[in-house]
């Protein structure tokens, strides 16, 4: 036995294939302490391991199985944008990939998995299947996930730029929204009313129009037969043609008379009518146009009262803010991200890193919101970062004032991925960490909707249209660029 195992480490990769025939042991831990739902979830890349957090502090960790070389698990800022309680890859052999929650559309995602004590997925964060099943249903569209290159942790942090809304705004946004969402709905019913009242008019006018031109012709028609009668008196010789003649002209004066008595009839009460259709119409617009005012503020009162993420990126000098709205996603899985706000920001000494950092409300307190702070890249430290920064007052008056716990604010040197579109908070990778578990990955497409005969990215038949990428990465800071290749590993996930 001894010399058939020693004949098993001889043979090349005898030790691999010895190694992965030994998993390590599962070692989980929760903590000692009542807690509440996740915030977010660190995984560490160096010491393969994932730490969820509430707001108090750790509160589950297990280890984990991220990418193999050449496959590596992409370092960076994300968060669940879709989640799958038994879903089944269709690009890695139908393999089993148990309570999936997916950070990206290209397809990476954290789910239960084999955890063979080392890197060897092909990009995914792999944890074990009973932990992914404890937390799945814990775990929240939007809810962050950091994947942090070393070890990273929360820590309690403030800073003057951090989001510090009143506990009087906070209070009364939620019946805020509530009186303004009832006036949408108000003004839509309006709205809708006079649209209907103005179509109604519009098709009355036209029907007005239509009686009008034949009275202008019935006119046109009876002056020419009075001028014709006129002729035709102006030309009888003999008495009896003459009384005749007299006879068809008075009978055609009279047919003319009435016939300009209708025309003048039918023009007032056309031009009354046709000015009513006029002022029904513009009724109709200006109704339409409260309608969207009613709809726009409305919205902006109902994302109020949910977390709000915003990310400043030093490569576009640019901030982008992002809001669930909850609502399905129109083409595909996932849900619906608010994109409406986006505006330059000014950072001092734009050349130089700030790193990369990632502020978290955990929770609401008497002075307003409690923040930790996470850093994964070096730069400057996360103080120094958000002094270098300026943003906009009118872009604050519209997300500060009623930020809630699970709000975040995301400083870094990197720009947001392709792959963040509408579907997804945010994707931030960092270039100077391997990332070929992503980018060997294909692309989500840009294609306008949902298509069952494109590329399948391993998580569903369907890719994405019209998403336009931020700019890419900035050059990387230290260290050699990394040689990327697709390694033939079946059954690898």
């Amino acid at each position: 036995m001894v010399l058939a195992a020693l004949a098993v480490l001889a043979l090349p990769g005898g030790s691999a294939i010895a190694r992965q025939a030994r998993p390590a042991p599962v070692i989980e831990a929760t903590a000692p302490r009542a807690h509440g739902d996740p915030i977010m979830a660190i995984v560490s890349i160096k010491t393969q391991k994932v730490t969820f957090y509430d707001s108090e502090g750790w509160i589950w960790r297990a280890p984990v199985s991220t990418g193999v070389s050449g496959r590596e698990t992409p370092a960076g800022v994300f968060a669940i944008i879709e989640k799958d309680k038994d879903h089944h890859s269709t690009l890695y052999d139908d393999a089993w990939m148990p309570n999936m929650q997916r950070i990206t559309w290209n397809g990476v995602a954290l789910h239960g998995g084999p955890l063979p004590g080392y890197a060897a997925s092909h990009g995914c964060v792999r944890m074990p299947y009973g932990f992914a099943e404890k937390l799945f249903e814990r775990t929240w569209i939007g809810m962050r996930v950091i994947i942090a290159p070393g070890d990273a942790a929360p820590v309690e942090f403030s800073h003057p730029a951090l989001f510090n809304p009143s506990a009087e705004a906070l209070a009364a946004a939620p019946s805020r929204a509530a009186t303004l969402g009832r006036e949408a709905e108000d003004a839509a019913k309006t709205a809708d009313e006079a649209k209907a009242a103005a179509v109604a008019a519009e098709r009355d006018a036209k029907s007005l129009k239509a009686a009008l031109r034949k009275l202008e012709q019935a006119k046109v028609r009876a002056d020419a037969e009075l001028k014709f009668a006129d002729r035709k008196l102006a030309a009888a010789k003999t008495d009896q043609a003459k009384a005749q003649a007299e006879d068809a002209k008075q009978k055609a004066a009279a047919k003319a008379a009435d016939a300009a008595a209708q025309l003048d009839a039918a023009r007032s009460d056309t031009s009354a009518r046709l000015t009513a259709a006029t002022t029904t119409k513009e009724a109709a617009k200006a109704a339409a146009a409260r309608k969207t005012d009613a709809s726009k503020a409305a919205t902006e009162a109902k994302l109020a009262v949910e977390p709000v993420s915003v990310y400043i990126s030093r490569s576009t000098q640019m901030l982008y803010v992002r809001r669930n709205t909850h609502k399905p996603a129109r083409d595909g899985g996932g849900e619906e991200f608010d994109t409406s706000i986006e505006s330059p920001v000014t950072i001092r000494d734009p050349d130089r890193p700030l790193g990369t950092h990632v502020f978290t409300a955990v929770a609401q307190n008497g002075a307003g919101l409690r923040w930790t702070a996470v850093t994964i890249d070096d730069g400057d430290d996360a103080k120094d970062a958000l002094d270098r920064i300026t943003i906009p007052k009118d872009v604050l008056a519209r997300i500060a004032p009623t930020a809630v716990a699970r709000s975040s604010i995301i400083v870094s040197d990197e720009p947001l991925s392709s792959e963040t579109n509408y579907r997804t908070e945010f994707v931030a990778v960092l270039s100077n960490q391997p990332q070929g578990g992503f980018i060997t990955r294909r692309p989500t497409t840009n294609v306008d909707v949902a298509s069952g005969d494109g590329y399948d990215d391993g998580f569903g038949n369907f890719f994405q249209r019209s998403w336009d990428g931020q700019p890419v990465a900035p050059p990387r800071r230290r260290g050699p660029p990394p040689t990327y290749y697709r390694p033939v590993q079946p059954n690898w996930w």
